[in-house]
Protein backbone atom coordinates (compact mmCIF):
# COMPACT_ATOMS: atom_id res chain seq x y z
CA UNK A 1 0.00 0.00 0.00
CA UNK A 2 1.34 3.38 -0.81
CA UNK A 3 2.48 5.64 2.11
CA UNK A 4 1.45 8.97 2.53
CA UNK A 5 2.34 12.14 4.05
CA UNK A 6 0.84 12.84 6.88
CA UNK A 7 -0.95 16.12 7.56
CA UNK A 8 0.17 18.28 11.21
CA UNK A 9 -1.45 17.93 14.81
CA UNK A 10 -1.98 21.26 15.31
CA UNK A 11 -5.20 21.79 16.18
CA UNK A 12 -6.57 22.31 20.43
CA UNK A 13 -9.73 21.46 21.43
CA UNK A 14 -10.67 25.45 21.14
CA UNK A 15 -9.75 25.13 17.73
CA UNK A 16 -11.57 22.38 17.26
CA UNK A 17 -14.70 23.12 18.87
CA UNK A 18 -15.06 26.62 17.07
CA UNK A 19 -14.65 25.18 13.70
CA UNK A 20 -17.75 23.06 14.64
CA UNK A 21 -19.70 25.45 16.21
CA UNK A 22 -18.69 27.69 13.38
CA UNK A 23 -20.14 25.28 10.07
CA UNK A 24 -23.38 24.56 12.85
CA UNK A 25 -23.96 28.36 13.04
CA UNK A 26 -23.59 29.42 9.56
CA UNK A 27 -26.08 30.64 7.00
CA UNK A 28 -28.60 28.15 8.11
CA UNK A 29 -29.20 30.11 11.74
CA UNK A 30 -30.26 33.09 10.05
CA UNK A 31 -32.75 31.53 7.47
CA UNK A 32 -34.26 28.18 8.87
CA UNK A 33 -36.47 28.91 11.50
CA UNK A 34 -39.37 30.00 8.88
CA UNK A 35 -39.62 26.96 6.26
CA UNK A 36 -39.39 24.57 9.58
CA UNK A 37 -41.91 26.81 11.09
CA UNK A 38 -44.39 26.46 8.24
CA UNK A 39 -44.08 22.76 8.65
CA UNK A 40 -44.30 22.50 12.61
CA UNK A 41 -46.21 25.29 13.56
CA UNK A 42 -46.33 26.14 17.40
CA UNK A 43 -44.22 22.65 17.34
CA UNK A 44 -40.71 23.90 16.24
CA UNK A 45 -39.04 23.70 19.40
CA UNK A 46 -39.82 19.93 19.37
CA UNK A 47 -38.83 19.90 15.94
CA UNK A 48 -35.54 21.20 16.60
CA UNK A 49 -35.38 18.92 19.62
CA UNK A 50 -35.73 15.70 17.65
CA UNK A 51 -33.07 17.13 15.34
CA UNK A 52 -30.97 17.85 18.28
CA UNK A 53 -31.96 14.64 19.24
CA UNK A 54 -30.91 12.57 16.27
CA UNK A 55 -27.73 14.35 16.35
CA UNK A 56 -26.11 13.64 19.19
CA UNK A 57 -26.88 10.46 18.48
CA UNK A 58 -24.57 10.92 15.28
CA UNK A 59 -22.06 13.10 17.29
CA UNK A 60 -21.26 9.98 20.08
CA UNK A 61 -21.32 8.02 16.85
CA UNK A 62 -18.43 10.48 15.48
CA UNK A 63 -16.52 10.84 18.55
CA UNK A 64 -16.30 6.99 19.40
CA UNK A 65 -14.82 6.67 15.39
CA UNK A 66 -13.05 9.36 15.15
CA UNK A 67 -10.84 8.59 18.24
CA UNK A 68 -10.19 5.50 16.88
CA UNK A 69 -9.42 6.18 13.27
CA UNK A 70 -8.15 10.09 13.87
CA UNK A 71 -6.99 10.23 10.31
CA UNK A 72 -8.57 12.65 7.66
CA UNK A 73 -11.88 11.76 5.66
CA UNK A 74 -14.17 11.45 8.14
CA UNK A 75 -17.33 8.47 7.72
CA UNK A 76 -15.65 7.49 4.79
CA UNK A 77 -12.51 6.56 6.20
CA UNK A 78 -14.71 4.63 9.26
CA UNK A 79 -16.83 2.80 6.86
CA UNK A 80 -14.14 1.31 5.20
CA UNK A 81 -12.37 0.41 8.72
CA UNK A 82 -15.42 -0.78 10.28
CA UNK A 83 -18.36 -1.95 7.25
CA UNK A 84 -16.06 -2.02 3.92
CA UNK A 85 -15.25 -0.74 1.09
CA UNK A 86 -18.37 0.41 -0.17
CA UNK A 87 -20.59 1.55 2.71
CA UNK A 88 -17.16 3.44 2.71
CA UNK A 89 -17.45 4.70 -0.55
CA UNK A 90 -21.32 5.77 -0.04
CA UNK A 91 -20.65 8.18 2.78
CA UNK A 92 -17.56 9.45 1.34
CA UNK A 93 -18.95 10.10 -2.24
CA UNK A 94 -22.28 11.39 -0.30
CA UNK A 95 -20.26 14.21 1.88
CA UNK A 96 -18.07 15.49 -1.32
CA UNK A 97 -21.12 15.96 -3.64
CA UNK A 98 -23.36 16.81 -1.08
CA UNK A 99 -21.26 19.73 0.61
CA UNK A 100 -20.03 20.91 -2.88
CA UNK A 101 -23.36 22.44 -3.27
CA UNK A 102 -23.62 23.64 0.23
CA UNK A 103 -20.23 25.47 -0.18
CA UNK A 104 -21.85 26.82 -3.16
CA UNK A 105 -25.37 27.60 -1.69
CA UNK A 106 -23.42 29.05 1.35
CA UNK A 107 -21.27 31.22 -1.11
CA UNK A 108 -24.34 32.75 -2.71
CA UNK A 109 -25.74 33.21 0.22
CA UNK A 110 -22.46 36.02 1.26
CA UNK A 111 -23.06 37.32 -2.12
CA UNK A 112 -26.66 38.38 -1.95
CA UNK A 113 -26.20 39.37 1.44
CA UNK A 114 -23.10 42.10 0.49
CA UNK A 115 -24.02 42.72 -3.02
CA UNK A 116 -27.35 41.30 -3.68
CA UNK A 117 -27.01 42.77 -7.60
CA UNK A 118 -23.40 41.41 -8.21
CA UNK A 119 -23.67 38.24 -6.13
CA UNK A 120 -22.73 35.40 -8.28
CA UNK A 121 -18.96 37.55 -8.57
CA UNK A 122 -18.78 37.76 -5.21
CA UNK A 123 -19.34 34.79 -4.28
CA UNK A 124 -16.70 33.55 -6.34
CA UNK A 125 -14.08 35.91 -4.94
CA UNK A 126 -15.37 34.39 -1.43
CA UNK A 127 -14.08 30.98 -2.60
CA UNK A 128 -11.21 32.26 -3.68
CA UNK A 129 -10.43 33.90 -0.94
CA UNK A 130 -11.37 31.35 1.59
CA UNK A 131 -9.64 28.74 -0.27
CA UNK A 132 -6.24 30.74 -0.11
CA UNK A 133 -6.73 31.16 3.18
CA UNK A 134 -7.10 27.33 3.53
CA UNK A 135 -3.76 27.12 1.72
CA UNK A 136 -1.76 28.52 4.14
CA UNK A 137 -2.68 26.28 6.75
CA UNK A 138 -4.98 24.87 9.11
CA UNK A 139 -3.73 27.11 11.69
CA UNK A 140 -4.94 30.23 9.63
CA UNK A 141 -8.47 28.75 8.73
CA UNK A 142 -8.88 27.74 12.63
CA UNK A 143 -8.11 31.62 13.27
CA UNK A 144 -10.31 33.19 10.52
CA UNK A 145 -13.34 30.67 11.75
CA UNK A 146 -12.60 32.19 15.47
CA UNK A 147 -12.75 35.51 14.29
CA UNK A 148 -16.08 35.06 11.79
CA UNK A 149 -17.57 32.87 14.70
CA UNK A 150 -17.22 35.92 17.56
CA UNK A 151 -18.94 38.33 15.07
CA UNK A 152 -21.76 35.65 14.44
CA UNK A 153 -22.41 34.81 18.04
CA UNK A 154 -22.18 38.88 18.64
CA UNK A 155 -25.38 39.28 16.08
CA UNK A 156 -27.20 36.47 17.48
CA UNK A 157 -27.22 38.12 21.48
CA UNK A 158 -28.39 41.16 19.67
CA UNK A 159 -31.28 39.51 18.04
CA UNK A 160 -31.99 37.48 21.31
CA UNK A 161 -32.13 40.89 22.81
CA UNK A 162 -34.54 42.40 20.34
CA UNK A 163 -36.71 39.95 20.20
CA UNK A 164 -36.93 40.08 24.24
CA UNK A 165 -37.27 44.03 24.40
CA UNK A 166 -39.83 43.64 22.10
CA UNK A 167 -42.49 45.04 21.38
CA UNK A 168 -44.28 42.03 20.69
CA UNK A 169 -47.57 41.68 18.21
CA UNK A 170 -50.21 40.42 19.33
CA UNK A 171 -50.61 37.11 17.22
CA UNK A 172 -47.21 36.37 17.89
CA UNK A 173 -45.37 33.26 18.94
CA UNK A 174 -48.02 30.77 20.39
CA UNK A 175 -50.46 30.98 17.22
CA UNK A 176 -48.33 29.54 14.84
CA UNK A 177 -49.96 26.39 13.47
CA UNK A 178 -48.35 23.35 11.85
CA UNK A 179 -50.08 23.03 8.44
CA UNK A 180 -52.02 20.29 7.20
CA UNK A 181 -49.58 18.01 7.76
CA UNK A 182 -50.07 18.56 11.49
CA UNK A 183 -47.93 16.75 13.57
CA UNK A 184 -46.19 15.03 10.61
CA UNK A 185 -44.63 18.23 9.71
CA UNK A 186 -42.22 17.70 12.90
CA UNK A 187 -40.37 14.76 10.48
CA UNK A 188 -39.26 17.33 8.07
CA UNK A 189 -38.97 20.52 9.57
CA UNK A 190 -36.70 18.15 12.49
CA UNK A 191 -34.74 17.02 9.08
CA UNK A 192 -34.28 20.94 7.72
CA UNK A 193 -33.13 21.90 11.27
CA UNK A 194 -30.64 18.76 11.84
CA UNK A 195 -28.65 19.99 8.67
CA UNK A 196 -27.49 22.83 11.04
CA UNK A 197 -26.57 20.73 13.51
CA UNK A 198 -24.47 18.55 10.50
CA UNK A 199 -21.27 20.91 11.29
CA UNK A 200 -19.72 18.40 14.00
CA UNK A 201 -19.06 16.09 10.75
CA UNK A 202 -16.43 18.92 10.07
CA UNK A 203 -14.03 18.19 13.14
CA UNK A 204 -14.38 14.62 12.12
CA UNK A 205 -12.92 14.77 8.64
CA UNK A 206 -10.05 16.79 10.33
CA UNK A 207 -9.04 14.13 12.66
CA UNK A 208 -5.42 13.73 11.40
CA UNK A 209 -5.17 17.68 11.81
CA UNK A 210 -6.05 17.40 16.08
CA UNK A 211 -3.59 17.32 18.75
CA UNK A 212 -4.46 14.46 21.12
CA UNK A 213 -7.48 13.27 19.08
CA UNK A 214 -8.60 10.36 21.61
CA UNK A 215 -9.40 13.31 24.41
CA UNK A 216 -9.80 16.32 21.85
CA UNK A 217 -12.29 15.13 19.27
CA UNK A 218 -15.07 13.72 21.52
CA UNK A 219 -15.19 17.16 23.69
CA UNK A 220 -14.47 19.57 20.57
CA UNK A 221 -17.66 17.51 19.03
CA UNK A 222 -20.15 16.91 21.95
CA UNK A 223 -18.84 20.88 23.27
CA UNK A 224 -19.98 22.16 19.36
CA UNK A 225 -23.10 20.31 19.80
CA UNK A 226 -24.32 21.36 22.98
CA UNK A 227 -23.97 24.80 21.81
CA UNK A 228 -25.38 24.83 19.18
CA UNK A 229 -28.37 23.50 20.35
CA UNK A 230 -28.63 25.67 23.24
CA UNK A 231 -28.52 28.72 20.62
CA UNK A 232 -31.11 27.38 18.47
CA UNK A 233 -33.42 26.17 20.89
CA UNK A 234 -33.53 30.00 22.68
CA UNK A 235 -33.51 31.46 18.98
CA UNK A 236 -36.69 29.33 18.43
CA UNK A 237 -38.36 30.18 21.45
CA UNK A 238 -37.65 33.73 21.22
CA UNK A 239 -39.04 33.80 17.66
CA UNK A 240 -41.86 32.47 18.11
CA UNK A 241 -43.01 34.69 21.22
CA UNK A 242 -41.96 37.46 19.07
CA UNK A 243 -43.13 37.34 15.57
CA UNK A 244 -46.39 37.01 14.22
CA UNK A 245 -47.13 33.89 12.63
CA UNK A 246 -47.26 34.71 9.45
CA UNK A 247 -44.22 37.06 9.06
CA UNK A 248 -42.35 34.21 10.83
CA UNK A 249 -43.28 31.01 8.73
CA UNK A 250 -42.89 33.09 5.36
CA UNK A 251 -39.76 35.10 6.30
CA UNK A 252 -36.75 34.61 4.21
CA UNK A 253 -34.81 36.59 6.79
CA UNK A 254 -36.81 36.05 10.00
CA UNK A 255 -33.71 36.68 12.31
CA UNK A 256 -33.54 40.07 9.68
CA UNK A 257 -37.57 40.63 10.28
CA UNK A 258 -37.17 40.24 14.53
CA UNK A 259 -34.83 43.51 14.60
CA UNK A 260 -36.63 45.38 12.24
CA UNK A 261 -40.24 44.47 14.15
CA UNK A 262 -38.40 45.80 17.40
CA UNK A 263 -37.05 48.92 19.53
CA UNK A 264 -33.67 47.98 18.10
CA UNK A 265 -35.00 48.29 14.46
CA UNK A 266 -31.49 50.51 14.21
CA UNK A 267 -29.22 47.48 14.50
CA UNK A 268 -30.52 45.79 11.19
CA UNK A 269 -27.82 46.67 9.31
CA UNK A 270 -25.77 44.84 11.71
CA UNK A 271 -27.81 41.61 11.42
CA UNK A 272 -26.90 41.88 7.69
CA UNK A 273 -23.26 41.93 8.77
CA UNK A 274 -23.44 38.94 10.78
CA UNK A 275 -25.18 36.68 8.56
CA UNK A 276 -22.47 37.53 5.80
CA UNK A 277 -20.18 36.53 8.63
CA UNK A 278 -21.98 33.39 9.05
CA UNK A 279 -22.13 32.79 5.82
CA UNK A 280 -18.11 32.90 5.30
CA UNK A 281 -17.19 30.91 8.45
CA UNK A 282 -19.78 27.72 6.83
CA UNK A 283 -18.00 27.88 3.87
CA UNK A 284 -14.47 28.44 5.24
CA UNK A 285 -15.02 25.06 7.20
CA UNK A 286 -17.04 23.12 4.76
CA UNK A 287 -14.25 23.47 1.47
CA UNK A 288 -11.66 22.36 4.32
CA UNK A 289 -13.97 19.31 5.27
CA UNK A 290 -14.65 18.43 1.32
CA UNK A 291 -11.04 18.90 0.69
CA UNK A 292 -9.64 16.68 3.45
CA UNK A 293 -12.68 13.91 2.52
CA UNK A 294 -11.67 14.19 -1.28
CA UNK A 295 -7.95 13.27 -0.30
CA UNK A 296 -8.82 10.31 1.81
CA UNK A 297 -10.96 9.08 -1.44
CA UNK A 298 -7.79 9.86 -3.11
CA UNK A 299 -5.72 7.70 -1.22
CA UNK A 300 -7.73 4.75 -1.19
CA UNK A 301 -8.08 5.02 -5.27
CA UNK A 302 -11.35 6.03 -4.90
CA UNK A 303 -11.09 9.55 -6.42
CA UNK A 304 -7.87 10.26 -8.79
CA UNK A 305 -4.78 9.73 -7.25
CA UNK A 306 -3.36 13.54 -7.41
CA UNK A 307 -5.86 14.51 -5.02
CA UNK A 308 -3.93 13.26 -2.52
CA UNK A 309 -0.97 15.26 -2.84
CA UNK A 310 -0.04 17.65 0.05
CA UNK A 311 2.03 21.10 -0.10
CA UNK A 312 2.49 23.96 1.40
CA UNK A 313 4.74 24.85 4.65
CA UNK A 314 2.23 23.60 7.02
CA UNK A 315 1.20 20.42 4.74
CA UNK A 316 -2.32 20.89 3.64
CA UNK A 317 -4.01 19.08 0.40
CA UNK A 318 -3.72 21.31 -1.78
CA UNK A 319 -4.49 19.22 -5.09
CA UNK A 320 -7.55 18.86 -3.40
CA UNK A 321 -8.81 22.41 -2.42
CA UNK A 322 -8.17 24.22 -5.31
CA UNK A 323 -10.62 20.98 -6.96
CA UNK A 324 -13.07 21.17 -4.08
CA UNK A 325 -13.14 25.31 -5.27
CA UNK A 326 -12.72 24.81 -9.24
CA UNK A 327 -16.28 22.56 -8.54
CA UNK A 328 -17.66 24.88 -6.24
CA UNK A 329 -17.29 27.86 -9.16
CA UNK A 330 -18.77 25.40 -11.78
CA UNK A 331 -21.89 25.02 -9.47
CA UNK A 332 -22.16 28.98 -9.34
CA UNK A 333 -21.51 29.87 -13.15
CA UNK A 334 -23.70 26.79 -14.23
CA UNK A 335 -26.62 25.61 -11.95
CA UNK A 336 -29.69 27.09 -9.74
CA UNK A 337 -27.20 26.13 -6.42
CA UNK A 338 -30.44 27.17 -3.95
CA UNK A 339 -32.27 24.48 -5.90
CA UNK A 340 -29.25 21.81 -6.28
CA UNK A 341 -28.14 22.27 -2.49
CA UNK A 342 -31.88 20.55 -1.52
CA UNK A 343 -30.48 17.73 -2.48
CA UNK A 344 -27.48 17.03 -0.76
CA UNK A 345 -29.78 16.47 2.59
CA UNK A 346 -30.46 13.01 1.37
CA UNK A 347 -27.15 12.53 1.29
CA UNK A 348 -25.63 13.73 4.34
CA UNK A 349 -28.37 11.66 6.37
CA UNK A 350 -26.74 8.73 4.33
CA UNK A 351 -23.89 9.38 5.64
CA UNK A 352 -24.55 9.97 9.24
CA UNK A 353 -26.43 6.39 8.34
CA UNK A 354 -23.23 4.94 7.49
CA UNK A 355 -22.08 6.67 10.73
CA UNK A 356 -24.13 5.18 13.27
CA UNK A 357 -23.95 1.49 11.40
CA UNK A 358 -20.21 1.76 11.94
CA UNK A 359 -20.12 3.05 14.83
CA UNK A 360 -22.40 -0.02 16.02
CA UNK A 361 -19.93 -2.63 15.36
CA UNK A 362 -17.54 -1.45 17.90
CA UNK A 363 -16.76 -3.68 20.44
CA UNK A 364 -14.90 -1.29 22.92
CA UNK A 365 -17.08 1.62 23.57
CA UNK A 366 -17.32 4.09 26.30
CA UNK A 367 -20.27 3.93 28.85
CA UNK A 368 -22.01 6.91 27.67
CA UNK A 369 -22.00 5.62 23.75
CA UNK A 370 -23.64 1.90 24.11
CA UNK A 371 -24.88 -0.17 20.87
CA UNK A 372 -28.78 1.17 20.96
CA UNK A 373 -28.08 4.92 20.72
CA UNK A 374 -26.08 3.82 17.72
CA UNK A 375 -29.42 1.85 16.52
CA UNK A 376 -31.49 5.34 17.48
CA UNK A 377 -29.13 7.29 15.66
CA UNK A 378 -29.24 5.06 12.38
CA UNK A 379 -32.90 4.28 12.11
CA UNK A 380 -33.50 8.31 13.17
CA UNK A 381 -31.11 9.24 9.59
CA UNK A 382 -33.08 6.79 7.60
CA UNK A 383 -36.06 7.97 8.97
CA UNK A 384 -35.10 11.68 8.34
CA UNK A 385 -33.95 11.26 4.71
CA UNK A 386 -36.93 9.44 3.61
CA UNK A 387 -39.26 12.18 4.84
CA UNK A 388 -38.25 14.72 2.68
CA UNK A 389 -39.49 15.77 -0.21
CA UNK A 390 -39.33 13.97 -3.19
CA UNK A 391 -37.65 15.66 -5.47
CA UNK A 392 -34.36 15.89 -2.98
CA UNK A 393 -34.50 12.04 -2.18
CA UNK A 394 -34.59 11.29 -5.88
CA UNK A 395 -32.42 13.95 -7.14
CA UNK A 396 -29.73 12.85 -4.83
CA UNK A 397 -30.25 9.06 -4.86
CA UNK A 398 -29.93 10.11 -9.33
CA UNK A 399 -25.70 10.79 -8.18
CA UNK A 400 -25.14 8.90 -5.63
CA UNK A 401 -26.40 5.84 -8.14
CA UNK A 402 -24.11 7.83 -10.62
CA UNK A 403 -20.77 7.33 -8.14
CA UNK A 404 -21.98 3.91 -7.30
CA UNK A 405 -21.70 2.56 -10.75
CA UNK A 406 -18.89 5.13 -11.98
CA UNK A 407 -17.04 2.67 -8.92
CA UNK A 408 -18.31 -0.62 -9.80
CA UNK A 409 -16.86 0.04 -13.71
CA UNK A 410 -13.35 1.74 -12.67
CA UNK A 411 -13.04 -1.50 -10.57
CA UNK A 412 -13.78 -3.82 -13.43
CA UNK A 413 -11.78 -1.95 -15.54
CA UNK A 414 -8.66 -2.32 -13.00
CA UNK A 415 -9.89 -5.85 -12.35
CA UNK A 416 -9.16 -6.88 -16.37
CA UNK A 417 -5.68 -4.94 -16.55
CA UNK A 418 -4.30 -7.67 -13.56
CA UNK A 419 -5.44 -10.27 -15.41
Amino acid sequence: MTKHQQLQRRLSVGDATAIGLGSMLGAGVFVVFAPAARLAGELLLVAIALAGAVAYCNAVASAQLAARYPQSGGTYVYGRKQLGEWPGFLAGWGFVTGKSASCAAMALTFGQYVAPGYATPVAIAAVAALTGVNLLGITRTAFLTRILLAIVLATLAFVAAASIVGPHVADGGSTVSAQAGGGWGILPAAGLVFFAFAGYARIATLGEEVKDPARVIPRAILGALAGALVIYLLLGALLLAHLPAHVLSSSTAPLLDAVEQSRLAAGAPAVQAGAAAASLGALLALITGVGRTAMAMARERDLPGPLARLGGRHPVPVTAELAVAAVVVLLLLTTDVLTVVGFSSFGVLLYYAVTNAAAFTLRERPRHAPKWLNAVGLAGCLVLAFTLPTASVLGMAAVMGAGLAGRAVVLAFRKRRLR
